[in-house]
């Protein structure tokens, strides 16, 4: 009798609604076709703290699942099984456990070590010979990485920003944009008032969809993204006069923390991650502090930040992550490798895990934004999938 097919999940990055979802329809999903699945507990961070010599750090970060353990996971939003945005292939030296090998150390020209080696000496102690990772781009770069390797790997996209290259839709955007209309539509109440400018500052790294589609949907005045440099003097112009065109004699408008000023630089600060990033935040309060400086008029702003992505997963989010977890084991099952579940254009999926390396998602700009006037413009909905991804 062949012996039961033993398979790793984990997440990675930041925690949206929609990843235990997910996590159960793996599971469930696993038991229906006689599959075995490990947790692995903080994403990547788990196979670099485990020591295969030590089966007290084994249980620390690894466990088996069943439809017991996750029966009701899905109720909740984050991820159970914890996170990190750890990158075993690029460890600062002083980072590297102590128990990782020499000869599973390989230091890279960008002065950090390798523990690629090691992640897959624990996979073999754990008897893994598959993984489904559920992350963004960073994570499932790992992700690929491992394929290349030979491991057989099957990832799903989630992140909030929607900004995975190779698919239309990531776990996690509805349910972040839905927040957000939400608390502009509420936010409305203080800056009406009060008869007052609204800045509303939304996650959005690369691509500005969060602050598109949420401006598009709460049909706020003005929306910055990631993709175009603006110029604060014309937007100042544009606000003041919807504020003077509107009944309530106010104005609300969105701005991605990626976004930044024609000539300028995005606002960054602090110590870059494993993947090179520094954390994003601030353009949103210094437009509103620039605006109120040029133009005179009071602002309310608002950083909405990781309200965005807390709470349960609405409908649509659900719907897509327990499709995904469904469609991902079932790629393992049937003995795929290097693949990544995807949605284009409506349809469900599958697409080469190496897309993660290839390419970054942006918006349409031509066919979804009015770069000039700084508004969503869906120029032509004829052929146009239901949520114009």
């Amino acid at each position: 009798m062949a012996s039961k097919l033993r398979i790793g999940i984990l997440t990675g990055g930041g925690d949206v609604p929609g990843l235990n979802v997910a996590i159960r329809a793996v599971v469930n999903r696993a038991q229906e076709n006689n599959i075995e699945v490990v947790a692995l507990r903080r994403g990547w961070m788990s196979v670099l703290r485990i020591n295969p010599e030590d089966p007290e750090s084994i249980a620390k970060y690894s466990f088996n699942l069943t439809p017991e353990t996750v029966r009701t996971i899905d109720r909740t939003g984050g991820t159970f099984l914890h996170t990190s945005r750890t990158n075993p292939s690029n460890v600062k030296p002083a980072d590297v456990p102590e128990h990782v090998r020499a000869e599973d150390r390989v230091n890279t020209d960008k002065g950090t070590v390798d523990c690629t080696k090691h992640v897959l000496r624990v996979f073999s102690t754990l008897g893994l010979e598959a993984i489904i990772p559920i992350g963004g781009d960073d994570t499932l770069s790992f992700a690929s990485r491992l394929h290349q390797e030979g491991f057989r790997t099957v990832a799903i996209p989630k992140t909030m920003d929607n900004d995975v290259f190779g698919t239309d839709y990531c776990i996690g955007f509805s349910t972040a944009v839905t927040r957000s209309v939400d608390a502009i539509t509420n936010f409305r109440t203080s800056v009406g008032s009060h008869e007052r400018l609204g800045v509303v500052e939304l996650f959005g790294r690369n691509s500005g969809e969060t602050s598109l589609f949420a401006a598009y949907l709460s049909n706020v005045d003005r929306a910055v993204i990631s993709e175009i440099p603006f110029d604060l003097d014309k937007l100042c112009k544009f606000l003041v006069a919807d504020r003077n065109a509107s009944p309530s004699h106010y104005a609300i408008m969105t701005i991605s923390e990626g976004a930044h000023e024609a000539g300028g630089d995005i606002h960054q600060r602090g110590e870059a991650d494993d993947y090179g990033h520094q954390k994003l935040g601030g353009i949103g309060h210094y437009t509103a502090e620039e605006v109120k400086r040029r133009t005179g008029v009071n602002i309310m702003y608002q950083q909405l930040g990781y309200i965005m992505r807390s709470g349960a997963p609405d409908a649509l989010d659900r719907m897509v992550a327990s499709s995904f977890g469904n469609l991902a084991l079932d790629q393992v099952a049937l003995g795929h490798t290097g693949r990544m579940v995807a949605l284009q254009q409506g349809i469900y999926t599958t697409v080469s895990l190496d897309m993660i390396i290839q390419g970054k998602k942006r918006v349409d700009v031509t066919a979804l934004y009015d770069k000039d006037n700084y508004r969503p413009r869906i120029r032509d909905m004829l052929g146009k999938p239901m949520f114009l991804y």
